[in-house]
């Protein structure tokens, strides 16, 4: 296992021992060995206040990059966006001021922090479109086994509408990455990785983990963990916004097609196999 020395930035106080009750001995082997946790109430009313503004914000005025990733006869909307924080400084002061940097750290068991991305996903009232099983690595630009994404509802969501997971499948394989509209391979060529199985049809032969969240819970899981939601009934919306954090073993990973997100002209200012100090992916203080 990796050791965890002196950072190199410092959370405040305040972030430093909120993070130290969350991510407890235990919590750190259950992530290890799950590759997916629940911590009740880490954010406060402020960060949460600071997320609702955003993810608002973002809403309003959509990057180039948003979409929406429910068909056009959904009753609802699914809303995406990505890599946001340069330009909405809620995110900023969140991801720089909040403990989840910190708690990143300790589950990841990770020296040094950095921000992969924030990728905001909202589901209005009446939304079918379920979210399907896959894992996240296998659609990015990256290597390496030290990192984490959290997902933090602002609003409560149901067990029906959370996210789940299949415990231990953050240890692999890498499994066939394929777009969630219409399943085709546009990341690694059809063949070359084994496709999922079918979660759905067993669920009971399956290790499936799930909670119901409130506003200020968080959820991490590792960017290979299986995980899948459902769609949402309502009332008002799911908005959520998840942070990708990646540790010391990370590096690049140019890869041929676009990934998701993409990072355009990255593979002419990061070689192949290099450590991820870019100034798109900022240390964060821990």
């Amino acid at each position: 296992m990796h050791t965890n020395p002196a950072p190199t930035t410092t959370a405040s106080a305040d972030a430093r021992q909120r993070a130290e009750r969350a991510a407890t001995p235990e919590l750190i082997e259950r992530y290890a060995r799950d590759g997916a946790v629940c911590m009740p109430g880490l954010l406060n009313a402020d960060e949460l206040a600071l997320l609702r503004q955003g993810i608002d914000a973002n809403i309003a005025q959509p990057s180039a990059g948003a979409k929406v990733a429910s068909l056009p006869d959904d009753p609802g909307r699914f809303f995406e966006d990505f890599c946001n924080w340069p330009r909405i400084e809620p995110f900023r002061r969140v991801i720089h001021e909040s403990p989840l940097a910190a708690v990143g750290a300790r589950l990841m068991q990770s020296r040094q922090v950095r921000l992969y991305h924030d990728h905001v996903l909202v589901k209005s009232a009446g939304t079918r479109q379920k979210t399907p099983w896959h894992q996240d690595q296998p659609y990015y630009n990256i290597e390496g086994r030290q990192n984490v994404s959290f997902w933090i509802a602002v609003d409560p969501v149901p067990r029906e509408s959370t996210l789940e997971f299949i415990a231990g499948s953050h240890r692999g394989p890498w499994l066939m990455p394929r777009s969630f509209m219409d399943h085709q391979a546009k990341w690694f060529p059809e063949g070359s990785l084994q496709d999922l199985p079918d979660i759905e049809a067993a669920r009971d032969q399956f290790p499936i983990l799930g909670w119901a969240v409130q506003p200020g819970d968080v959820v991490a899981f590792q960017m290979l963990s299986l995980h899948a939601a459902g769609g949402f009934a309502g009332p008002g919306q799911r908005r959520v916004f998840s942070l990708r954090l990646i540790g010391d073993d990370t590096t690049h990973a140019p890869r041929a097609w676009v990934t998701s997100p993409p990072f355009p002209g990255l593979d002419t200012e990061l070689a192949a196999g290099a450590p991820m100090a870019h100034a798109r992916f900022p240390l964060l203080p821990v």
